[in-house]
């Protein structure tokens, strides 16, 4: 007679799992999308926070070679991994409007102002890692 609850919830389980989103499966290594050949320092204003999981993403207007500002944005570390390592989401609020540095790495698929944050640093000059280091 147990047999039907065990295949019921067995049902309801594959069901479940079925029905997660995509994203929740999707996770990747640093490599598979990031370059660590084509790691650069940025410069410019923090614009914006998009805290969702599995990573943070923030955005920055930098100023190009020709004077014109251009939006960026970057990709973190998993949210706990922030968390962790004492880099919260009421920091990253606390600097938005504010100049900041970043080391990054440019995306692979040429994807163009898209690159992973591996070093931060805010207004109170503290250097932070975010995401891999790369060169």
């Amino acid at each position: 007679m147990k047999t039907p609850h065990v295949l019921g919830a067995a049902v309801v389980a594959a069901c479940l799992v079925l029905a997660a989103p995509p994203s929740s499966s999707a996770h990747h290594a640093f490599a598979a999308e990031f370059d660590a050949e084509k790691c650069q320092d940025f410069n410019g204003r923090l614009t914006q926070l998009d805290w969702q999981s599995p990573h943070a993403f923030f955005y920055m207007d930098i100023e190009n070679d020709d004077g014109e500002v251009e939006e960026w944005s970057f990709q973190t570390y998993a949210l706990i991994t922030l968390r962790r390592n004492g880099t919260g989401r009421q920091l990253f609020i606390e600097n938005i409007g504010e100049e900041i540095w970043v080391r990054g790495c440019l995306a692979k698929n040429g994807r163009e102002r898209y690159a992973s944050a591996g070093l931060l640093r805010f207004t109170d000059g503290v250097l932070r890692q975010v995401g891999q280091i790369q060169n």
